[in-house]
């Protein structure tokens, strides 16, 4: 038996359609208390999934929407159970009033992803399924949002599954030579299934590698920008967002602070920190700023290293912190001035040199291009296959050494049994993936950061 939980499922904005929704033992009984169709009948009495036109009430019976409603019944719905679905106006009071009412029907607020932690619960999706819902929800690139798609539709579980089929198939067999030895079994050989796992560990490998870009495509490259004071990287960061972030004067030591923005550059999300003027000096905040923009740059996935195009050298210290970045393109700003700045000499410590006009808008499109060539995916199919998720990367990544700890044991002529200690540690790695090994914790960790309603 499982109590009523309630919550509004869509944003709390003004909006045509405002959704509530309800899972639980007797859901329909509890939004039939609120919700009474144009037609007479019980909620509950209406067939199980269609549409019904009628009128919802406040808690002092007052009607408060003229709206739609169905109910579904367990086991054929998204968390497994009984629900309920009242698709109001979308007005946040109507909908607010709708829900207290249900509250008072029987119902309790549900938890943050209470209903996909239920889908889960009830066998409804694995936990690479239930993960790929908030992750959907919070897509911000096209890319993003068709893996979660795919690995909603169960492409990570289906591959997960198969490697743990597999290794299950092996300790199946080890099991049964060593439990019924007076059955007609053929003989456990480990080397017969050195391919096996030699596929496994190919699998799993490759899985794990595919972390790096599924990071990006989920989470944005961090990109820094640096450059001395007035070369113009507050202009940049304007330029790129399309509208005026970054105060811009020609007071040099203007930004002080890292301001951080995300835009799409070359197809590419950035989560661009535009950050202070790097120059010596004694003022302590200005001082602040140009630590905080070393810090920016070292270790960013990409440094956007900004020359003033109007003066004929490059500045030292603006290389230096570029070259603390994984990747970094020189961009020569102002273009519109006569250009003094050796750009050969860049082309010594830069792949990409590109020279624009921040505050015209000019040239910004062979960033585009540079900063498309730098993060080239490939050609790679985002269908589900890519591994997004620092939980699942932790693991495959366990169960890939286990897998590679057991070959090289097997080559050293283990015995079977120390050699499939790994195996297992690597099945147990890979159950946590989807849920079939979990603990509560686990559990509870992962749907805190779900949205109420879903």
């Amino acid at each position: 038996m499982s109590d009523v939980i309630a919550a509004i499922a869509t944003a709390n904005v003004l909006s045509a359609i405002g959704i509530i929704r309800l899972s639980g033992d007797g859901a329909a009984e509890v939004a039939g208390r609120v919700f009474k169709p144009n037609s007479g009948k019980n909620l509950g009495d209406l067939p199980p999934g269609k549409m019904t036109l009628g009128k919802v009430y406040d808690v002092t019976g007052a009607v408060i929407d003229e709206c739609l409603c169905f109910h579904s019944k367990a086991p054929n719905s998204y968390t497994g159970e009984d629900t309920a679905e009242i698709q109001c106006h979308g007005s946040p009071a109507v909908l607010a009033a709708a829900l207290e009412a249900l509250f008072n029907a029987g119902a309790r607020q549900a938890l943050a992803g209470e209903f996909t932690k239920r889908a889960f619960l009830n066998g409804r999706m694995d936990l690479t399924q239930a993960e790929a819902v908030i992750d959907l929800i919070s897509a911000e690139t096209a890319e993003a949002a068709r893996n979660a798609a795919g690995q909603l539709a169960g492409v990570m579980g289906r591959k997960i599954d198969s490697i743990y089929d597999s290794l299950t198939n092996i300790m199946a067999h080890f099991h049964a030579v060593l439990d019924y030895p007076d059955e007609d079994i053929e003989d456990f050989r480990l080397q017969d299934f050195e391919h096996t796992l030699q596929e496994a560990y190919s699998e799993l490998d490759a899985l794990y590698k595919s972390y790096d870009r599924g990071r990006m495509i989920k989470s944005g490259v961090t990109c820094a920008i640096v450059g001395r004071p007035n070369a113009g990287k507050s202009s940049l960061l304007n330029a790129l967002l399309g509208y005026d972030r970054a105060i811009v004067t020609e007071i040099a030591g203007t930004t002080r602070d890292t301001i951080t923005e995300s835009v799409r550059v070359g197809g590419v999300l950035l989560r661009i920190a535009d950050t202070a003027g790097l120059r010596a000096t004694d003022d302590p905040v200005e001082k602040a700023g140009v630590e905080r923009a070393f810090k920016a740059a070292d270790g960013a996935q990409l440094a956007l290293a900004v020359f003033d195009g109007s003066v004929p050298e490059a500045d030292e210290d603006t290389i230096r912190a570029a070259a603390t970045a994984k990747k970094a393109i020189a961009v020569v700003n102002k273009s519109d001035l006569p250009l003094m700045l050796n750009v050969d000499e860049l082309k010594t410590h830069f792949d990409h040199v590109c020279i624009v006009s921040a505050a015209e808008n000019k040239g910004l499109d062979s960033l585009d291009k540079a900063v498309a060539e730098l993060f080239d995916d490939g050609g790679i199919v985002y269908d589900g296959g890519i591994v997004t998720n620092e939980r699942h990367a932790e693991a495959v990544r366990r169960a890939a050494d286990a897998i590679a700890y057991s070959l090289d044991s097997m080559y050293a002529a283990v015995t079977p049994d120390a050699v499939l200690v790994d195996v297992e540690a690597a099945m147990e790695a890979l159950a946590e993936i989807t849920g079939r090994l979990v603990s509560e914790d686990v559990t509870g960790r992962i749907f805190e950061r779900f949205c109420v309603g879903k």
